[in-house]
């Protein structure tokens, strides 16, 4: 039988999602301990991957088992095996041929700003100490919506075989003392968000026009944009897929 499972991590002490070698990963702590309790080899196809110290409220990956009988007791002991950084919040039964990765539809990241140094965002947001201008980070972040192709933010000497990507929303807003950016797409490329974010904050501060931010699009080479922002301001927050993929 196949199954989603549906996690949410704190990435701080975490080289990213997926497994690499001699760095420790959340895809290796889940995998370890889903194999140990269910006493086999467990594999996870997640919806994606995020970068290293990325944290995740919502990611779903898939695996291949038995019938497991009490979903609801399995939850309860992997959240007790798993360290404190990491949760599992509900295991479904799903069709056979779900998967993970390539029947998600849409995915929303935020990316958070703290404009107040505040202890209870320590590691967790991005800290800076002038407001840049929000209006005009909007009008840039709405544009991105008219665009497909997104090579100008993407890591270079990725193996991706296409840039395109379909923005379905692109914001900030502004909460007490803190900026949230909210973008979601069909997909995204990999350090996509951050190199974005960092882009409209130097619109933000004036560095960059709104006629240059275009250009930067059309000149799909990641050397034009923005440094990336820091990767502990940034959250995937949801992954949606059809409804009838749970009805197994």
């Amino acid at each position: 039988m196949r199954y989603f499972i549906e996690i949410a991590y704190n990435g701080t002490h975490y080289f990213g999602w997926q497994i690499q070698p001699n760095a420790i990963t959340v895809q290796e702590v889940l995998e370890g301990a889903m194999s140990s309790l269910l006493r086999n080899q467990i594999k996870l196809v997640a919806a994606g991957r995020t970068d290293a110290g990325v944290h995740a409220k919502q990611l779903f990956a898939h695996f291949d088992f038995e019938e497991i009988k009490d979903l609801d007791h399995l939850v309860f002991r992997l959240n007790a095996f798993l360290p404190k950084d990491i949760s599992v919040k509900r295991i479904v039964s799903v069709k056979d041929d779900a998967h993970a990765r390539f029947h998600a539809t849409e995915r929303e990241y935020e990316y958070v700003i703290s404009l107040k140094k505040d202890p209870f965002f320590e590691g967790f947001t991005y800290l800076l100490h002038q407001k840049p201008n929000v209006d005009a980070m909007n009008v840039a972040a709405e544009t991105l919506l008219h665009y497909q192709d997104f090579q100008c933010f993407s890591r270079t000497n990725t193996d991706v075989k296409t840039y395109h990507c379909t923005i379905h929303k692109a914001y900030w807003r502004v909460e007490e003392d803190r900026l949230i950016f909210t973008i979601s797409a069909n997909r995204f490329l990999r350090n996509m968000v951050r190199a974005i974010v960092g882009t409209l904050l130097n619109v933000g501060y004036a560095k960059t026009s709104l006629e240059e931010f275009h250009a930067i699009i059309a000149s799909k080479n990641r050397v034009n944009a923005g440094s990336s922002a820091p990767a502990n301001g940034l959250y995937l927050t949801k992954v949606l897929y059809p409804e009838e993929l749970f009805t197994a």
